[in-house]
């Protein structure tokens, strides 16, 4: 069985159209035991100001069945996952993440937590570069980044 949906949307400088294709997948013989549907994701992206055209296609495969999880659904998580992993960039970009030598214990988890809390302050505090947040505060470091959580 197949099912489609397309989302449309403008926002952010850009006018996007997301057909989501989904396919019931029986049969024994897969790598992947669990499998229920796969899915195919093709975004069509027009930047509105320099109309630059840009497609991409995601492939997807999922335990959820067809009446879990509809071709909507599917997209919607798909998006979702889009927004953690930009996320994931702007913490690998500006403060380094992947290069990180912490590596046992508690403390990649502790300074991933700290990288985002800092991402959440700058943003709370109206920084729309994160880059320069950190750079901004560290020109008065005892009284910026204390200013920042609402500490006197």
């Amino acid at each position: 069985m197949t099912a489609r949906r397309y989302d449309r949307e403008a926002g952010h400088g850009r006018r996007e159209t997301r057909p989501v294709r989904t396919l019931t997948v029986t049969g024994p013989g897969l790598d992947f035991p669990h499998v229920t549907q796969a899915a195919k994701i093709h975004r069509h992206r027009t930047d509105l100001t320099t109309g630059k055209i840009t497609r991409e296609t995601l492939y997807t495969i999922t335990d959820l069945t067809a009446r879990a999880a509809s071709p909507q659904t599917i997209g919607q998580l798909a998006s979702a996952q889009w927004g953690i992993e930009a996320l994931h960039h702007v913490r690998d970009t500006t403060f380094g993440e992947d290069a990180s030598k912490i590596r046992t214990g508690h403390g990649p988890e502790n300074t991933a937590t700290l990288r985002s809390f800092a991402i959440n302050t700058l943003r709370t505090a109206g920084h729309h570069s994160i880059a320069a947040g950190p750079r901004e505060a560290s020109y008065t470091p005892f009284i910026r980044p204390l200013d920042l959580i609402g500490l006197p």
